[in-house]
């Protein structure tokens, strides 16, 4: 199903993102560029890309352009369009050893507002993936919950609070809070508080 509220956006030749510091507009036109990138590396029109992940030509090409908004479940099937994890659209050179310094982690900035994502463990990881993201007051995955094919994953909120709508159940985590479920089961996530929430995504295996 087409997510929308990014569709209309995009038709009308809006441009939802949200005002940020320079750094973070940057890293969110690099989600774009890396996108297209990855596309046209595949020798896939941009046509054919949105079919595949059904969504219209025009929003991913404003996706692409750092001009829409894509939901995290967007922004998964953009990546299963071209039969590639999401982490191939990150900002930064895949690390190839055990070490991952802070200041070289891989960034992805979402342009749908302050939501980043950080990869905390290498590319050589083979059966485990952590992600320290970072979800802005108000901020979240989006209206449409989103799945993926992995065997658990475990959610830890290092500081403020999250909402996590699992099936028909909803979780409001706080400082402290750990919640382990399936992610074939279709989830979302926001922020219902006025500060950000920092937070660890384990999974496994890796299928970000």
């Amino acid at each position: 199903m087409l997510e929308q509220t990014e569709e209309a956006a995009a038709e009308a030749g809006q441009t939802p993102a949200r005002a940020q510091p320079d750094a973070d507009s940057d890293a969110s036109r690099e989600l774009g560029q890396r996108m297209r990138e990855v596309r046209r590396k595949k020798k896939m029109t941009l046509r054919d890309a949105a079919v595949a992940a059904g969504v219209s030509e025009s929003f991913l090409s404003q996706v692409e352009r750092g001009l829409a908004n894509p939901s995290v479940a967007s922004l998964r099937r953009i990546a299963d369009a071209m039969h590639e994890p999401v982490a191939s659209f990150f900002a930064g050179e895949p690390q190839s050893g055990m070490l991952v310094r802070a200041g070289e982690r891989r960034r992805l900035v979402h342009p749908m507002g302050t939501l980043e994502d950080y990869l905390l463990t290498p590319a050589t990881a083979r059966s485990l993936q952590i992600i320290y993201c970072v979800v802005g007051p108000g901020e979240g995955s989006g209206r449409e919950p989103y799945s993926h094919v992995a065997d658990e994953e475990c959610l830890v909120v290092l500081n403020g609070q999250l909402e996590v709508g699992l099936g028909s159940e909803t979780y409001t985590l706080s400082s402290g809070d750990a919640l382990l479920f399936d992610p074939k089961e279709p989830h979302s996530f926001h922020n219902p508080g006025t500060e950000r929430a920092t937070t660890l995504w384990v999974q496994t295996p890796p299928s970000f």
